[in-house]
């Protein structure tokens, strides 16, 4: 009786060991390079997401800004993008290539992103080291504009 006993608890803390340890790899997001991310990873440091989409003008002018704020600061700023509407991976790879966008996109979303979905586009937003949104930036954005509100969060 003893043995079933302590049988039971082993795998019952197996289990939860199990469930605990998955919980702690779990990726909160995909991006179109098929890597897994969690923002826990993130923690200490800026990142930009950005909404977008093929039919909203602003947000196709906006891509170069983006592509050369992502070349100027990837390194310390890491840089995300988002469809707005809900696209297959292989239209996304499309989305990429035709409208020549140079950062990662979020492909699938495992858990709920630090942002809601905005009502409006283009929406950029601008997460800060404790992972929380620090600015949501609505409109057109450049490399500059992005750089400076960074900055500026960054002595608040």
């Amino acid at each position: 009786m003893l043995r079933k006993f302590l049988f039971s608890v082993l795998i019952i803390t197996g289990l939860m060991a199990g469930i605990v340890g998955y919980s702690l790899v779990r990726a909160d997001f995909t991006t179109d390079d098929g890597v897994s991310h969690q923002w826990k990873n993130y923690k200490g440091q800026w990142v930009v997401v950005n909404y977008f989409a093929q039919w909203c003008a602003p947000c196709l002018r906006e891509i170069p800004q983006l592509n050369h704020f992502y070349q100027q600061n990837s390194s310390d700023v890491p840089m995300f993008a988002i469809s707005f509407d809900a696209v297959t991976p292989e239209e996304l790879a499309h989305l990429k290539q035709k409208f020549d966008i140079q950062f990662p996109l979020i492909e699938t979303v495992e858990r709920a992103l630090p942002m809601t979905r905005p009502s409006s586009l283009p929406a950029t937003f601008i997460i800060g080291p404790d992972g929380q949104v620090k600015k949501q930036l609505l409109g057109e954005q450049t490399a500059t504009s992005l750089r400076r509100t960074i900055d500026i969060l960054k002595t608040l």
